[in-house]
């Protein structure tokens, strides 16, 4: 029996020392790559917005939500992308992150016209995928966290896309802020066995869709 959970032990500790690692690696292949000043980030034709949820329990606002939205705004106003593709979840009939997320930003000021929607971004691989895939983005801007900015450039690279990021506002030192940070390790060591060892795709890919940017547009 002891043993047995000297083994378990041992092997528990391997696999905290493979996230570990491979939580560095992700952090490095996004170095040189991320923005929080907007006067420095470099112009890109398109925003890839991440979705996730407007509110959380007892109908609070999710600040992850709110700041992703700020974020693509000011991005979008001060004329370093020409458009923002949102890509999000839209699970059932009342559960659609694209649409809400489109809603508040046409509040904000962003023309109806310069926001496209990817339905089929359940999980943060199919919305850097599907945004090659289906709308034939090579290069773009990823909107979030920095934390899943870092794990969007990682999968980006991977499919050979020059992606960069703008940083979303956190909100460090709270209960949110850590569970999060928790579940983040676990996706990255998820996101390096789908593209190194599984070789996953998206759940979807379905028909091209266009992006409309005009030539002379500022």
């Amino acid at each position: 029996m002891k043993r047995f959970l000297y083994i378990l032990l041992l092997v528990a500790l391997i696999v905290v020392i493979f996230i570990l690692i491979i939580n560095v690696y992700i952090q490095d292949s996004s170095k040189g790559r991320i923005y929080s000043n907007v006067t420095k980030i470099p112009k890109r034709d398109v925003a890839l917005l991440l979705g996730t949820a407007k509110y959380i329990k007892k109908g609070k606002i999710n600040y992850f939500y709110k700041y992703r939205i700020d974020a693509a705004v000011e991005l979008f106003k001060s004329g370093k992308v020409k458009a923002i593709l949102v890509s999000g979840d839209n699970a059932t009939r009342y559960y659609n992150e694209p649409a809400t997320m489109r809603a508040d930003l046409i509040k904000r000021g962003i023309p109806k016209d310069k926001i496209y929607l990817d339905f089929a971004g359940f999980r943060t691989l199919d919305s850097i995928m599907r945004a090659k895939e289906i709308f034939n983005l090579n290069s773009f801007t990823v909107v979030s966290q920095r934390f899943h900015i870092e794990r969007a450039i990682y999968i980006a690279r991977e499919n050979n896309i020059d992606a960069i990021g703008f940083v979303a506002k956190d909100i460090p030192n709270t209960k949110a802020y850590f569970k999060v940070l928790l579940r983040e390790y676990l996706a990255r060591f998820k996101a390096f066995l789908d593209l190194k060892i599984l070789h996953t795709t998206p759940k979807f890919f379905g028909k091209f869709e266009k992006i409309y940017i005009r030539e002379n547009e500022k």
